[in-house]
């Protein structure tokens, strides 16, 4: 493998790391653990003239749990530690499972969920989760700090709403009350090593047996990561029976424009958006 020649830089804080982007905008990327870096770099999607590796700047690969604040994930913090936390297992294991079908066990053990989400693919695993969930992403700059809300982030493939020399810091995910469940599911040919056809993310809340509050996302059928709040109001103030969950899943059918590619044509991926969303509302309800 052959890459485009490029000048290696590491930045020993956030501050410098930021001035170095900024101070070369345009002609250098971010590298943390480079799993969605070094096969674009190869295939010449784009070619940086500088990479500056984060892996220096402590205090990035943070994990923590909060009651209020949620699940806070650092930038340097990787797939396979997301995937076999037990503080993660335990707290949101939507998020576990969405790091598990990422790729293979070598490539999670470098690549990062902030990394993922930053790559801004339409098929991303990560993404899905993080908007049904409604999490925000941390981001420094060279002239501070700012929160942008994950539905705010993608702005189609691989265009982030990030400014000139900001980097992500970390993600957080609002903690799951006690009568909140959620759950991701992907389709794909095969378990590992494959990207999703699908990706379906369902967060529901219930109250006496009725939903009171639901998100729906759907991933790999636009051009960003997608919510589908057609689907979501279809549940509210209902008790989930079959026929409303099959409602739902039209809905979240109706509520997106998949492409046909060498994976899937569009209808296949139509189908398979209402057959993933019955699954995910199940697997949610089959939690409480």
């Amino acid at each position: 493998m052959v890459l485009p020649q490029f000048e290696y830089m590491t930045a020993s804080t956030l501050e410098e790391a930021c001035r170095l982007l900024l101070e070369h905008d345009g002609k250098a990327k971010v590298m943390a653990g480079a799993t969605d870096l070094i096969p674009p770099m190869r295939d010449k999607v784009f070619t940086p003239e500088y990479i500056i590796d984060l892996k220096q700047i402590p205090g990035l690969d943070e994990l923590t749990y909060d009651e209020e604040e949620g699940l806070k994930i650092g930038a340097l913090t990787t797939l396979r530690t997301l995937e076999k936390s037990e503080l993660v297992q335990a707290k949101n294991p939507a998020v576990s499972y969405a790091a598990k079908v990422i790729a293979s066990t070598q490539i999670r053990a470098k690549g990062t969920l902030v990394g993922n989400i930053c790559n801004s693919s339409p098929s991303n695993d990560s993404a899905p989760n993080l908007l049904a969930q409604g999490a925000k992403v941390n981001v420094q700059g060279v002239d501070g700090t700012r929160v942008i809300p994950i539905e705010e982030f993608f702005l189609g493939v691989r265009k982030t709403a990030l400014k000139p020399g900001e980097i992500v810091t970390s993600v957080v995910i609002p903690p799951l009350k006690d009568n909140e469940k959620a759950a991701y599911l992907k389709f794909a040919v095969r378990k590992a090593m494959d990207l999703a056809i699908i990706g379906v993310a369902a967060k529901i809340k219930l109250e006496n047996g009725i939903c009171t509050d639901a998100k729906i996302a759907l991933g790999a059928v636009a051009i960003t990561p997608i919510l589908a709040p057609k689907a979501a109001e279809v549940l509210i103030g209902k008790e989930l029976t079959d026929e409303v969950i099959e409602e739902a899943a039209q809905a979240a059918m109706d509520s997106c424009s998949p492409i046909s590619d060498i994976r899937a044509s569009k209808e296949y991926r139509k189908a398979m958006i209402g057959v993933y969303t019955k699954r995910a509302i199940k697997q949610c309800l089959e939690q409480f």
